[in-house]
């Protein structure tokens, strides 16, 4: 039989829980363990006002924020939307069914004032990052460090080209907030100073974003987010917005290695990453500081003709010299100079010559050096610390790490497929950073929750 019409009779008396109304095994439910904004309130007390009106609680933002990022929320005004409707939302934000969603305009009005003053956002990382040291997921012995391309809110058609841009030109006064950001870090080695080259076009919207075309496709703008992470499982330790150039990238890995160095006393015995990384002087810095570099060497010394490249010279340390496949020697000096300014260039690399008699008449002069009189070797600055790297890709060892160096490309993936983080929705080096940190704080969240979920409570019958 056919029951009755069912018609909505509001009641006067409501019963209602949130926490009953919230499933027990709701990803909120295990992430909430771990957010711990008690602090943050003091953290920010010099930021605010004694005087004026009562402010939004900044603890309800920054949850507001956490649900966005952890569930790919991209727009802010969408996020106040689906606060106010989905119950699960609300209980993580310790809102009641009364309480009133803040309006979206005060997210920019916190973010572009007292958040970015107070680095509320690294506060937030980091505390992220101590709680994961604290249940035993990261015990710093390897980490492994890349870099991903996150597209830039600008376009070419509001852009100028390289010989047209002037950056002195540019009044701070009436620039906006992304231009005047901008201005400040042209002498910073993670933007402006990491290279002398200009790039192609420079956008008038977000001029420290960099034109790329590096995925091999149309070219677009872009910031580069950098990820160290510990290779146990998979947590991120630092994260660092740069242009989107190898010189910025392999920048920041000194700088992400000395924070969480000085912030939680971490100090790998390895470094894994890729082959971009393996610059001499990188490879020199890591190596000064006793870690073991399992990074493939950036290496233009090969030949394509065939002939015999320097890695078929055997290096000679105690005599400094190179001695070629017939056993020849070639030297650096074969005399005392009496004159310093002709004695060694100091510019980083050295020549080392074999015998102009001797190469003429070795048998083996065809696959040494055909087209020369005799054979030259140049010698980098780094060359021990690359040798230090070639001898490492020959262990065991090194092939674990390149395969736990994909855990950093699977957070890449995860932060663009899963978080929706495709696309910047801020501007400027500061908006970058921002978004970087909180995508970051979810994604450590979300292990820390499917690592340690929360223990179910059997429902009563």
């Amino acid at each position: 039989m056919m029951g009755p019409r069912q018609e909505a009779q509001p009641a006067l008396f409501y019963e209602f829980s949130l926490e009953d109304h919230v499933p027990p095994d709701h990803l909120l439910r295990s992430i909430d363990r771990f957010v711990e904004l008690s602090g943050i309130r003091a953290y920010l007390a010099d930021f605010y006002s004694h005087t004026g009106r009562p402010s939004v609680d900044p603890e309800l933002l920054i949850r507001m924020l956490l649900v966005g990022y952890c569930f790919g929320i991209r727009s802010e005004r969408r996020l106040c939307e689906e606060v106010h409707l989905n119950l699960a939302y609300r209980w993580f934000c310790r809102l009641d069914l009364s309480d009133r969603v803040p309006d979206h305009s005060t997210f920019s009005k916190n973010r572009h004032g007292r958040f970015r003053d107070s680095e509320l956002l690294r506060y937030l990382f980091e505390a992220t990052v101590a709680r994961c040291i604290e249940e035993g997921l990261v015990s710093g012995q390897r980490m492994a460090i890349d870099a991903s391309l996150i597209e830039a809110d600008a376009n070419k058609q509001n852009s100028t080209p390289k010989e047209d841009w002037d950056a002195r030109r540019i009044d701070p006064a009436d620039a906006p907030r992304a231009v005047r950001e901008y201005l400040d870090v042209l002498d910073e080695a993670a933007f402006g100073a990491a290279s002398e080259v200009q790039p192609k076009f420079t956008s008038h919207s977000d001029p420290a974003s960099q034109w790329t075309a590096a995925r091999k496709g149309p070219a677009f703008f872009s910031y580069s987010d950098n990820y160290l992470i510990d290779t146990d499982y998979g947590v991120i330790v630092d994260v660092e917005a740069t242009r989107s150039i190898r010189q910025a990238e392999v920048g920041s890995t000194r700088t992400m290695l000395e924070r969480v160095k000085a912030r939680f006393d971490l100090h790998p015995e390895r470094l894994i990453a890729d082959t971009a990384y393996g610059t001499g002087p990188m490879l020199g810095w890591l190596v000064d500081r006793k870690i073991a570099p399992h990074i493939p060497v950036f290496d233009k010394s090969g030949r394509a003709d065939g002939t015999w490249t320097r890695a078929d010279f055997e290096w000679d340390a105690e005599n400094d010299q190179y001695i070629c496949p017939e056993g020849h020697e070639l030297k650096q000096f074969r005399r005392n100079y009496s004159d310093p300014n002709r004695g060694p260039t100091g510019k980083g690399t050295v020549r080392y010559r074999a015998l102009k008699e001797v190469c003429q008449v070795c048998p083996s002069k065809a696959m040494c050096c055909p087209n020369a009189d005799a054979r030259k070797i140049t010698r980098e600055e780094h060359e021990d610390a690359r040798q230090v790297a070639r001898d490492i890709a020959k262990t065991e060892q090194y092939a674990i790490s390149m395969k736990l160096r994909k855990k950093v490309e699977m957070l890449f993936a995860h932060l663009k497929r899963i978080l929706g983080l495709n696309r910047l929705r801020l501007r400027g080096p500061c908006g970058a950073n921002d978004e970087f940190l909180l995508a970051a704080t979810a994604q450590n969240l979300r292990k820390l929750a499917k690592i340690l979920p929360a223990l179910q409570q059997p429902r009563n019958a």
